[in-house]
């Protein structure tokens, strides 16, 4: 008698975890001395840190979107785990908060060997780069539910802040400067933009080069979103920071304003000549207006600090010297009406 499996059904359990027990080194590689337990149980044991006097914990869960499509067209998988690490990573650090753990979920139709450990791999680089571990996740094998080759993506994210050290705008002031940190280039957002503007109006090739876009086209657009928490934690230990922002959709206008107290403005100066040249491409072949460009993207600040004037100089000096590109885009300003980011061009 012939007996119908669950491998029948197009889900092979086993299958899955073999992929798993071959990344355990790497995923084990992630773990802090909070972890305390191994991978593989029904739930992730990670202690708070005995440093904390009064600890709050901070979470944040998102996806890398559309930007799996570009992936999936051009069989490179290696990047977007980093993606997922830094979006929330990110968010997290805003609010001033070191992350902790991290968990993934990853779906697909059918689970293929090559795309699930560069997927998983890239997660765990991540992870690396936040400084948190990689404590557990979910791997969901559906048949018929995506397409041959696709995947879907979400991160979950949990971190850890004195209650009052807690980040979140209240303190930001008049006259306070604005400091932006570079992004190299589009991260993970405004991906559904993007694929309309080369691949359905202008028909482009993922592997075709593009005037204005050093490399292959595929390269640029799969540059994974930068983690700023070392650069950024390292910086609360000597000064102040009155408020964060990670620049993602929505842009600089749609992030910033959500911690601008009530009656202040920020006032944004970026210089469209001086921005990343995939933005500029991206605005010329899509015949984009520029405020539609500013509410998409990041237009090349990947993440925003807000400081008092007078820590301007050591803010700029330790970040340029740790590697980030930092310069000042911005000042607070009182409001003159409800417009609380305003964006001017030179």
């Amino acid at each position: 008698m012939n007996y119908t499996t669950y491998k029948d059904a197009g889900v092979d359990i086993g299958k899955a975890e073999a992929y798993l027990q071959s990344l355990k080194k790497k995923i084990h590689d992630t773990f802090t001395p909070h972890v305390l337990n191994p991978i593989g149980g029904f739930a992730a044991l990670t202690e708070i840190p005995k440093h904390y006097k009064n600890p709050v914990l901070v979470s944040s869960t998102d996806g890398v979107g559309t930007k799996l499509k570009v992936a999936f067209s051009a069989g490179i998988h290696t990047t977007v785990g980093i993606d997922l690490v830094a979006m929330s990573a990110n968010d997290v650090l805003t609010m001033g908060a070191t992350p902790l753990f991290f968990l993934d979920y990853f779906a697909c139709g059918r689970i293929e060997e090559r795309i699930f450990k560069d997927v998983v791999s890239g997660i765990c680089e991540g992870c690396k780069m936040a400084g948190c571990a990689l404590v557990g996740g979910e791997t969901a094998e559906m048949p018929s539910f995506y397409k041959e080759g696709e995947y879907d993506l979400a991160g979950f994210i949990i971190g850890c802040i004195e209650k009052e050290c807690i980040i979140d705008g209240s303190h930001i002031q008049e006259g306070d400067v604005i400091i932006g940190l570079e992004s190299n280039g589009l991260h993970s957002n405004g991906f559904s933009l993007v694929r309309k503007v080369f691949f359905e109006i202008h028909n482009v090739n993922i592997k075709d080069t593009i005037e204005g876009i050093e490399g292959k086209l595929y390269e640029e657009l799969l540059k994974p979103t930068r983690i700023y928490v070392k650069p950024i934690l390292s910086i609360l230990q000597k000064v102040s920071i009155n408020g964060m922002a990670h620049i993602t959709g929505g842009g600089l206008p749609g992030n910033i304003q959500r911690i601008i107290p009530e009656g202040l403005a920020a006032h944004i100066n970026i210089d469209i000549n001086k921005v990343h040249p995939i933005f500029k491409v991206i605005m010329k072949l899509g015949n984009i207006q520029m405020n539609e460009m500013y509410a998409t993207f990041n237009m090349g600040i990947g993440y925003v600090v807000i400081i008092k004037r007078d820590d301007e100089s050591e803010v700029l000096s330790h970040l340029n010297a740790s590697g980030e590109k930092a310069f000042p885009i911005g000042i607070i300003k009182k409001a003159s009406d409800n417009t609380k980011v305003a964006i001017h061009q030179p």
